[in-house]
């Protein structure tokens, strides 16, 4: 049988591409190497957050936002420097994208019943002049029911057309090759793999049992990126950001490898930019792991001190939550590949939340009790978790308690107990005026101005080495894998372009596979919340301009 389209990969980029084709009425069928356990992909476990400016939530805040601050915001993020190449059609999706983000995105959601968090959160802060790296307002807006809640509408919209006959989805069936007529791809071939038990994020077998070859009219990948491949990760790893690091966790399962982008540049898609990429640098070791070496993210707000592995403290604007790719700069030159964090209770209780459905559940379960009892005294459960049974955290009593822990943690003994206290003594005593030379803890106080962070996320200014505060609590930070910045070059339409600029016939690509559009649409930054975004709108934009095609 001759399918209308295949679509390769069904994660959020997937499940949204494969939905467009057939509510136009054409024959899908959906392939992933996963099993049926895994539909949504990463989206899945993400914290829900998107990018949307001028929004309802953030005019109820005061937040006063617009299109044009936004991609003011996204150009100083972005540094598009490769404009006459491998940038050419990234800064058309991104500039598309920023215009979608400001218009009918929240509403094209809210019709597929999609809700908000009242609070918009405020990442990558930035922390340059107002033409440089990061977002000027908030505009991280939480998905009520986080990434479960986003997966939802798209998987229930697929198996409607399954239902129907519509849609045809076959997990456990991997891709090897694109097949080909003349420069055109006519389908895929590849194995079927055994059946597996494995949960989602579970390593599942490789083992086949047999072959298939599929034709269609068009062909989808939205594969994603190779967050998961730490090999392929620090062959592409840019020597800007200094020296890959030797150890890394995973903040995305192993089927994240990058297979598919290999196979399609086989076929003739062009890769770019693929020193681009978006890793975290506030990882923790998951106590509870899904898969092999499972990172998880702190989202911090801006008041931990935040010191090298040798116990310096970084330079501004390396404070937490400002710039990603700054700090892990920053951390990756010194010459180790971590970092520490030093707060205190009342920071932790206030400002430490975890990236990821399944560390927040009173959000992803639609919790209105559970969220309110986040204001009461103590950290929330899963953080509190963290503190008791993770292996990168250290709580203390007094800093000289906390500084021996540390440097039994690492079993380096880099950390100087005299010049760690010397430097939060000096931190702790421009607290005493409300103005300061301290660039961070002006932003700190700045921070608390906006009424959401004053509300929710940032801890009133104090003294770290004050007991009442305490007790002092210490957290290894390492980096974990994340994001794919570049990728397949994709023109306005999605369709994948060969080396010269040209469209390959019957070939299209979505999501992290494609930069998330153009093969790069963040450019060098992200301002965050746009990864899931870029999912949704470049699986939109793939699946209407093959239903256009297709007629």
């Amino acid at each position: 049988m001759k399918y209308d389209a295949i679509v390769v990969g069904a994660g959020l980029a997937g499940l949204v591409a494969a939905g467009e084709i057939a509510d136009a009425g054409k024959q899908v069928l959906l392939l992933d190497q996963e099993p049926e356990a895994s539909i949504g992909g990463q989206a899945w476990w993400s914290f829900g957050g998107l990018f949307l400016v001028n929004s309802p939530e953030q005019r109820r805040l005061g937040i006063k936002d617009s299109r044009e601050l936004a991609w003011q915001d996204w150009l100083g993020a972005a540094g598009f420097d490769r404009d006459e190449d491998e940038d050419y059609w990234g800064r058309q999706w991104a500039e598309a994208y920023v215009s979608f983000a400001a218009g009918e995105k929240r509403e094209w959601l809210r019709g597929m019943g999609i809700r908000f968090f009242p609070v918009v959160g405020w990442a990558e802060r930035g922390g340059y002049l107002a033409e440089g790296h990061g977002n000027s307002v908030p505009r991280f807006h939480i998905v009520w029911g986080t990434g479960p809640a986003i997966v939802a509408p798209f998987e229930k919209r697929i198996r409607e057309h399954m239902a129907s006959g519509r849609l045809i989805y076959k997990p456990r069936h991997r891709v090897d090759r694109l097949l080909s007529s003349g420069d055109a791809i006519i389908g895929v071939a590849g194995i079927v793999l055994e059946p597996s038990t494995a949960a989602r994020g579970e390593a599942s077998s490789r083992v086949a049992i047999g072959d298939f070859e599929y034709e269609a009219n068009a062909v989808v990948v939205t594969s994603g990126g190779i967050g998961g491949n730490h090999e392929l990760v620090r062959q592409s790893w840019p020597s800007r950001l200094g020296t890959p690091p030797a150890r890394m966790l995973s903040g995305v399962p192993a089927h994240v490898d990058g297979r598919m982008l290999g196979i399609t540049e086989e076929a003739g898609g062009q890769i770019v930019n693929r020193d681009r990429m978006w890793h975290y640098t506030e990882g923790i070791k998951n106590w509870n792991s899904v898969w092999d070496n499972h990172g998880i993210r702190i989202l911090p707000g801006p008041s931990s001190i935040w010191l090298d592995a040798r116990g310096q403290r970084f330079p501004a604007p390396n404070f937490p939550g400002f710039d990603t790719l700054g700090t892990l700069e920053t951390i990756q030159k010194t010459g180790y590949d971590y970092s520490w964090f030093i707060l205190t209770q009342k920071i932790i209780e206030k400002e430490f939340a975890l990236s990821g459905s399944e560390q927040n559940p009173d959000l992803t379960g639609k919790s209105v009790r559970q969220v309110l009892s986040r204001a009461l005294p103590g950290a929330s459960g899963p953080v509190q978790a963290f503190m008791d049974k993770g292996e990168d955290f250290i709580v203390a009593n007094h800093l000289a308690e906390l500084v021996a822990g540390m440097n039994r943690l690492t079993g380096e003994n880099l950390l100087d107990y005299a010049s760690i206290e010397r430097q939060l003594i000096a931190r702790d005593r421009e607290i005493d005026n409300k103005f300061t030379k301290d660039l961070q803890i002006t932003a700190l106080r700045g921070a608390r101005s906006y009424i959401g962070d004053k509300l929710i996320r940032v801890a009133p200014p104090h003294k770290l080495l004050d007991p009442k505060n305490g007790p002092l609590i210490a957290v290894r930070l390492n980096i974990v894998s994340r994001k794919t910045l570049g990728g397949l070059q994709t023109d306005l339409s999605a369709r994948v372009l060969n080396a010269a600029g040209d469209a390959i016939p019957g070939l299209y690509a979505a999501g992290e596979a494609s930069g998330f559009g153009g093969g790069g649409m963040h450019g060098y930054r992200a301002l965050e919340g746009t990864f899931l975004g870029g999912c949704l709108y470049s699986g939109r934009v793939a699946g209407r301009a093959i239903a256009r095609e297709l007629g």
